[in-house]
């Protein structure tokens, strides 16, 4: 008898599997023969024969792994108080383990919750589709096709401490740094202002996108922000008016990361830390003198 392959094994109907393997301990006479052609052990042979010959072909089918007793089950009078009571009341699981312990049923909010999906009294509601498919710079071969925007708050005493934020202020330099970072190249565009809102924020977009244009590239470009105000907020349909209505007409797009995932944004961030380690805090001077002399030179 030939030997049987494991791809040929594995794709076989289990049941049908198991007649043959029958069939063949009875062709060969010797349990070893047989393990050996079906590339199983002896034991797995005994098994299947001894059920075959205590309850024919019936015995070769597959049988329930369930336990024969479960001592911790939830009883079902209990079940179904947790089924009525979710009809009447309408409660969710913390709810509704509250209203069944005034009424002698003690039962945690997992436990309700498996209940109730057990018997299909919870609807799941849909994944939410993510509203800006965000991207990763890395994913992007094509220059300036996506720039990771984002705005600093230059006073800030966690990372430049008191006397730095002081002497900024004492000079009345602008507080707000915006930064778009090309996620491909890492060529950075930056823009300060005294305020922070939303018109500062595509103001400096629109800036970007014009001085792109000026200098000939024509590649449709995508602006990765987070879900803050001055960007356009989190309402979908209002950032969505703000990119059609400003950045459509110069071939500009406007989109979010996930909620709480600034690694998308990861190019613009970094060199955030770096101004702080690198020019804020070492030359807080130098940051004022090459602010007056754009002023005077503007």
């Amino acid at each position: 008898m030939a030997e049987l392959a494991d791809r040929e094994i594995y794709t076989m109907n289990p049941v049908e599997a198991r007649k043959r393997l029958v069939r063949s301990d009875q062709e060969l006479g010797s349990i070893r023969a047989t393990a050996q052609l079906w590339h199983t052990s002896r034991q797995v042979v005994r098994k299947w024969l001894a059920r075959y010959q205590a309850e024919g072909e019936a015995g070769l089918e597959d049988r329930s792994r369930r336990p024969q007793t479960a001592p911790r089950q939830t009883p079902p009078a209990w079940e179904q108080a947790v089924r009525q009571a979710r009809q009447e009341t309408g409660l969710g699981r913390h709810r509704l383990a509250l209203y069944l312990q005034r009424h002698g049923i003690s039962l945690s909010p997992h436990t309700i919750r498996h209940i109730l999906r057990r018997h299909g009294c919870v609807s799941r509601r849909p994944r939410r589709q993510s509203l800006y498919p965000a991207h990763w710079a890395w994913e992007v071969d094509e220059p300036f096709a996506l720039i990771q925007s984002d705005v600093k708050d230059i006073h800030a005493k966690g990372s430049l401490g008191t006397q730095h934020t002081t002497h900024l202020r004492r000079h009345h330099l602008p507080r707000y740094q915006w930064t778009a970072c090309d996620g491909r190249t890492r060529l950075r565009f930056l823009a300060f202002s005294h305020t922070l809102n939303s018109t500062h924020g595509l103001a400096f977009l629109i800036l970007v996108l014009r001085w792109l244009r000026a200098f000939g590239v024509e590649t449709p470009v995508t602006f990765q922000t987070d879900w803050g105000q001055e960007f356009g907020g989190d309402n979908p349909r209002h950032v969505a008016e703000l990119s059609q209505r400003f950045l459509m007409p110069l071939g500009g797009a406007l989109r979010r990361y996930p909620l709480g995932r600034k690694g998308y944004n990861g190019r613009v961030e970094r060199r955030h830390r770096t101004d702080d380690e690198e020019f804020d805090r070492p030359y807080p001077v130098a940051k004022r003198l090459v602010t007056i002399s754009w002023r005077t030179h503007s």
